[in-house]
Protein backbone atom coordinates (compact mmCIF):
# COMPACT_ATOMS: atom_id res chain seq x y z
CA UNK A 1 0.00 0.00 0.00
CA UNK A 2 1.54 3.39 -1.17
CA UNK A 3 2.48 5.59 1.53
CA UNK A 4 -0.45 9.32 1.46
CA UNK A 5 0.84 12.11 -0.04
CA UNK A 6 1.50 14.61 2.52
CA UNK A 7 1.19 18.31 2.10
CA UNK A 8 4.01 21.08 2.84
CA UNK A 9 3.72 22.30 5.85
CA UNK A 10 1.87 25.73 6.18
CA UNK A 11 4.01 28.14 6.29
CA UNK A 12 5.90 26.50 3.54
CA UNK A 13 2.40 26.63 1.24
CA UNK A 14 2.27 29.51 -0.89
CA UNK A 15 -1.14 28.78 -1.50
CA UNK A 16 -2.04 28.80 2.30
CA UNK A 17 0.30 31.62 2.91
CA UNK A 18 -1.71 33.66 0.17
CA UNK A 19 -5.05 32.79 1.03
CA UNK A 20 -7.08 35.02 4.08
CA UNK A 21 -6.89 32.56 6.05
CA UNK A 22 -3.09 33.75 6.46
CA UNK A 23 -3.79 37.48 6.41
CA UNK A 24 -2.82 37.68 9.93
CA UNK A 25 0.37 35.85 9.65
CA UNK A 26 1.24 38.28 6.72
CA UNK A 27 0.57 41.35 8.59
CA UNK A 28 2.30 40.26 11.98
CA UNK A 29 5.32 39.51 9.14
CA UNK A 30 5.57 43.06 8.28
CA UNK A 31 5.73 43.86 11.63
CA UNK A 32 8.83 41.16 12.70
CA UNK A 33 10.17 41.08 9.43
CA UNK A 34 11.76 44.83 10.07
CA UNK A 35 11.49 44.41 13.47
CA UNK A 36 14.62 42.43 13.19
CA UNK A 37 16.55 44.20 10.53
CA UNK A 38 15.98 47.31 12.74
CA UNK A 39 17.38 45.01 15.84
CA UNK A 40 20.40 43.84 13.41
CA UNK A 41 21.48 47.37 12.19
CA UNK A 42 21.37 48.54 15.88
CA UNK A 43 18.41 51.42 14.58
CA UNK A 44 17.80 53.21 17.50
CA UNK A 45 15.55 55.99 16.13
CA UNK A 46 14.85 57.96 12.92
CA UNK A 47 13.81 61.31 11.14
CA UNK A 48 11.31 60.83 8.72
CA UNK A 49 10.50 62.47 5.44
CA UNK A 50 7.32 62.58 3.58
CA UNK A 51 6.76 64.64 0.27
CA UNK A 52 5.94 64.03 -3.24
CA UNK A 53 6.64 61.20 -5.54
CA UNK A 54 6.55 63.66 -8.20
CA UNK A 55 9.35 66.09 -7.43
CA UNK A 56 12.86 65.60 -9.82
CA UNK A 57 16.30 67.19 -9.13
CA UNK A 58 16.46 70.82 -10.08
CA UNK A 59 18.68 70.47 -13.21
CA UNK A 60 16.75 67.75 -14.63
CA UNK A 61 13.78 69.82 -14.22
CA UNK A 62 15.77 72.94 -15.96
CA UNK A 63 16.74 70.77 -18.79
CA UNK A 64 13.06 69.74 -19.55
CA UNK A 65 12.19 73.24 -19.47
CA UNK A 66 14.57 74.46 -21.97
CA UNK A 67 13.52 71.55 -23.83
CA UNK A 68 10.27 72.77 -24.12
CA UNK A 69 11.48 76.14 -24.43
CA UNK A 70 12.80 75.23 -28.14
CA UNK A 71 9.75 73.06 -29.43
CA UNK A 72 6.92 75.20 -28.10
CA UNK A 73 6.55 75.85 -31.72
CA UNK A 74 4.88 72.53 -32.43
CA UNK A 75 2.49 72.59 -29.05
CA UNK A 76 -0.31 73.50 -31.14
CA UNK A 77 -2.74 75.73 -30.21
CA UNK A 78 -1.27 78.44 -27.82
CA UNK A 79 -3.82 77.68 -25.10
CA UNK A 80 -1.58 74.08 -25.28
CA UNK A 81 1.41 76.03 -25.42
CA UNK A 82 0.58 78.07 -22.29
CA UNK A 83 -0.29 75.02 -20.59
CA UNK A 84 2.37 73.14 -21.29
CA UNK A 85 5.03 76.04 -20.11
CA UNK A 86 2.50 76.75 -16.74
CA UNK A 87 3.36 73.06 -16.04
CA UNK A 88 6.71 72.87 -17.19
CA UNK A 89 7.47 76.55 -14.54
CA UNK A 90 5.58 74.23 -11.54
CA UNK A 91 7.21 71.56 -12.38
CA UNK A 92 10.89 73.81 -11.74
CA UNK A 93 9.44 75.49 -8.42
CA UNK A 94 8.55 71.97 -7.40
CA UNK A 95 11.83 70.55 -8.11
CA UNK A 96 13.41 73.10 -5.58
CA UNK A 97 12.31 70.94 -2.91
CA UNK A 98 13.77 68.12 -4.11
CA UNK A 99 17.47 70.07 -4.13
CA UNK A 100 17.06 70.92 -0.48
CA UNK A 101 15.41 68.13 0.72
CA UNK A 102 18.84 66.60 0.04
CA UNK A 103 20.39 69.15 1.23
CA UNK A 104 18.62 69.05 4.66
CA UNK A 105 18.90 65.31 4.62
CA UNK A 106 22.57 65.91 4.70
CA UNK A 107 22.82 68.34 7.40
CA UNK A 108 20.92 65.98 9.87
CA UNK A 109 22.78 62.74 8.77
CA UNK A 110 26.71 64.80 9.15
CA UNK A 111 25.03 65.68 12.56
CA UNK A 112 24.13 62.43 13.58
CA UNK A 113 26.81 60.66 13.19
CA UNK A 114 29.34 62.93 15.02
CA UNK A 115 27.13 61.83 17.81
CA UNK A 116 29.10 58.93 17.81
CA UNK A 117 26.38 56.34 19.83
CA UNK A 118 26.86 52.64 19.43
CA UNK A 119 23.33 52.73 18.44
CA UNK A 120 22.53 54.70 15.45
CA UNK A 121 20.53 58.08 15.97
CA UNK A 122 17.98 59.73 13.83
CA UNK A 123 18.62 57.96 11.02
CA UNK A 124 17.17 59.42 8.10
CA UNK A 125 14.13 57.18 6.61
CA UNK A 126 11.42 57.94 3.49
CA UNK A 127 8.95 56.10 1.44
CA UNK A 128 11.69 54.78 -0.19
CA UNK A 129 10.28 55.74 -3.88
CA UNK A 130 11.04 58.47 -6.27
CA UNK A 131 10.47 62.10 -5.57
CA UNK A 132 11.17 63.95 -2.10
CA UNK A 133 11.59 60.36 -0.87
CA UNK A 134 14.63 59.74 -2.62
CA UNK A 135 16.15 63.05 -2.23
CA UNK A 136 16.06 62.15 1.52
CA UNK A 137 17.18 58.64 1.17
CA UNK A 138 19.95 60.86 -1.33
CA UNK A 139 21.03 63.11 1.28
CA UNK A 140 21.60 60.66 4.02
CA UNK A 141 23.49 58.41 1.56
CA UNK A 142 26.18 61.15 0.21
CA UNK A 143 26.93 62.03 3.60
CA UNK A 144 28.13 58.78 4.51
CA UNK A 145 25.05 57.82 6.76
CA UNK A 146 22.35 54.52 6.70
CA UNK A 147 19.01 55.46 5.47
CA UNK A 148 15.88 53.58 5.48
CA UNK A 149 13.15 53.52 2.58
CA UNK A 150 9.57 52.01 3.58
CA UNK A 151 8.44 51.06 0.51
CA UNK A 152 5.04 49.69 -0.57
CA UNK A 153 3.64 47.77 -3.42
CA UNK A 154 1.46 50.23 -5.88
CA UNK A 155 0.69 49.79 -9.31
CA UNK A 156 2.53 52.98 -10.09
CA UNK A 157 5.39 55.61 -8.47
CA UNK A 158 6.36 53.33 -6.13
CA UNK A 159 9.72 51.36 -7.45
CA UNK A 160 12.99 51.69 -4.75
CA UNK A 161 14.91 54.40 -5.21
CA UNK A 162 18.82 53.66 -5.57
CA UNK A 163 20.05 55.79 -2.29
CA UNK A 164 18.05 53.58 0.44
CA UNK A 165 20.83 50.93 2.23
CA UNK A 166 20.35 47.54 0.81
CA UNK A 167 20.07 46.08 4.57
CA UNK A 168 17.21 48.64 4.94
CA UNK A 169 15.37 48.29 1.91
CA UNK A 170 11.14 47.40 2.54
CA UNK A 171 8.66 46.51 0.74
CA UNK A 172 5.06 46.71 2.81
CA UNK A 173 1.46 44.83 1.28
CA UNK A 174 -0.35 46.65 3.96
CA UNK A 175 -0.12 50.61 4.34
CA UNK A 176 -1.19 50.28 8.13
CA UNK A 177 1.61 48.28 8.67
CA UNK A 178 4.02 50.56 6.61
CA UNK A 179 2.71 53.57 8.55
CA UNK A 180 3.21 51.98 12.29
CA UNK A 181 7.18 51.63 11.16
CA UNK A 182 7.29 55.49 10.06
CA UNK A 183 5.44 56.66 13.47
CA UNK A 184 7.28 54.13 16.01
CA UNK A 185 10.78 54.81 15.28
CA UNK A 186 10.37 58.33 14.14
CA UNK A 187 11.87 61.03 16.43
CA UNK A 188 11.29 63.89 14.00
CA UNK A 189 9.20 64.26 10.59
CA UNK A 190 9.75 66.55 8.22
CA UNK A 191 6.92 66.88 5.17
CA UNK A 192 7.96 68.80 2.15
CA UNK A 193 4.94 69.42 -0.37
CA UNK A 194 3.01 66.58 -1.62
CA UNK A 195 -0.24 65.06 -2.67
CA UNK A 196 -2.89 62.85 -0.97
CA UNK A 197 -0.50 60.41 0.41
CA UNK A 198 1.59 63.00 1.83
CA UNK A 199 -1.47 64.82 3.77
CA UNK A 200 -2.54 61.54 4.65
CA UNK A 201 0.51 60.62 6.58
CA UNK A 202 0.42 64.03 7.79
CA UNK A 203 -2.82 64.10 9.65
CA UNK A 204 -2.43 61.06 10.86
CA UNK A 205 0.83 62.24 12.72
CA UNK A 206 -1.09 64.73 14.23
CA UNK A 207 -4.15 62.94 15.11
CA UNK A 208 -2.10 60.53 16.96
CA UNK A 209 -0.19 63.33 19.16
CA UNK A 210 -2.92 64.97 19.64
CA UNK A 211 -4.91 62.32 21.40
CA UNK A 212 -1.34 61.09 22.81
CA UNK A 213 -1.27 57.79 21.07
CA UNK A 214 2.06 59.10 20.45
CA UNK A 215 3.06 60.01 24.00
CA UNK A 216 6.83 60.87 22.92
CA UNK A 217 7.97 63.84 21.73
CA UNK A 218 8.02 64.21 18.17
CA UNK A 219 9.48 67.41 16.22
CA UNK A 220 7.04 68.18 12.99
CA UNK A 221 8.31 70.67 10.51
CA UNK A 222 6.39 71.84 7.49
CA UNK A 223 8.91 72.76 4.94
CA UNK A 224 7.52 75.24 2.30
CA UNK A 225 5.49 77.65 4.06
CA UNK A 226 4.10 79.03 1.06
CA UNK A 227 2.92 75.59 -0.27
CA UNK A 228 1.72 75.04 3.50
CA UNK A 229 -0.48 77.77 3.69
CA UNK A 230 -2.03 78.16 0.49
CA UNK A 231 -2.98 74.52 0.81
CA UNK A 232 -4.40 74.37 4.20
CA UNK A 233 -6.35 77.21 5.75
CA UNK A 234 -4.53 76.18 9.82
CA UNK A 235 -6.53 79.14 11.40
CA UNK A 236 -9.79 78.21 10.51
CA UNK A 237 -9.83 74.96 12.21
CA UNK A 238 -9.44 77.17 14.97
CA UNK A 239 -11.69 80.06 14.12
CA UNK A 240 -14.54 77.08 13.87
CA UNK A 241 -13.28 75.58 16.96
CA UNK A 242 -12.88 72.10 15.32
CA UNK A 243 -9.03 72.09 16.97
CA UNK A 244 -7.55 74.14 19.92
CA UNK A 245 -4.92 76.55 19.14
CA UNK A 246 -2.73 75.07 21.25
CA UNK A 247 -3.01 72.33 18.21
CA UNK A 248 -1.47 74.88 16.11
CA UNK A 249 2.00 74.15 17.95
CA UNK A 250 2.35 70.85 17.69
CA UNK A 251 4.60 71.51 14.56
CA UNK A 252 6.55 74.08 13.17
CA UNK A 253 7.25 75.82 9.45
CA UNK A 254 11.23 76.10 8.16
CA UNK A 255 11.80 77.57 4.28
CA UNK A 256 15.71 76.42 4.23
CA UNK A 257 17.80 73.81 4.56
CA UNK A 258 19.36 75.77 7.29
CA UNK A 259 16.67 76.72 9.06
CA UNK A 260 15.06 73.26 9.11
CA UNK A 261 18.16 71.46 10.31
CA UNK A 262 18.70 73.98 13.19
CA UNK A 263 14.50 73.53 14.40
CA UNK A 264 14.61 69.01 14.21
CA UNK A 265 18.37 69.58 15.82
CA UNK A 266 17.21 71.52 18.68
CA UNK A 267 14.37 69.45 19.10
CA UNK A 268 15.80 66.32 19.52
CA UNK A 269 18.97 67.63 21.22
CA UNK A 270 16.55 69.07 23.79
CA UNK A 271 13.94 65.91 23.81
CA UNK A 272 16.46 63.38 23.54
CA UNK A 273 19.90 64.34 24.11
CA UNK A 274 20.15 66.61 27.06
CA UNK A 275 18.72 63.96 29.73
CA UNK A 276 17.76 60.86 30.78
CA UNK A 277 15.35 61.20 27.80
CA UNK A 278 18.25 59.94 25.48
CA UNK A 279 17.05 56.43 26.91
CA UNK A 280 13.14 56.79 26.39
CA UNK A 281 11.31 54.35 24.77
CA UNK A 282 9.46 55.47 21.26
Amino acid sequence: MNAPSRQPKFYKDPQFMNSPDARSLRILSEYLGPLSYFHREKIKDTIVFFGSARAVPKDQAEAEYRELLKTRNNLGQSSDRAAALQHAKTRLELATYYDEAVELSRLLTVWALSLGKKARRFVVCSGGGPGIMEAANRGAREAGGKTVGLNISLPFEQAPNPYISPELSFEFHYFFTRKYWFAYLAKALVVFPGGFGTLDELMEILTLIQTRKISKKMVVLLYGTKYWKELLNFDALVRWGTVDPADLKLFDFADSPKQAFQIVRSGLEEHYLSSDTDEQNP
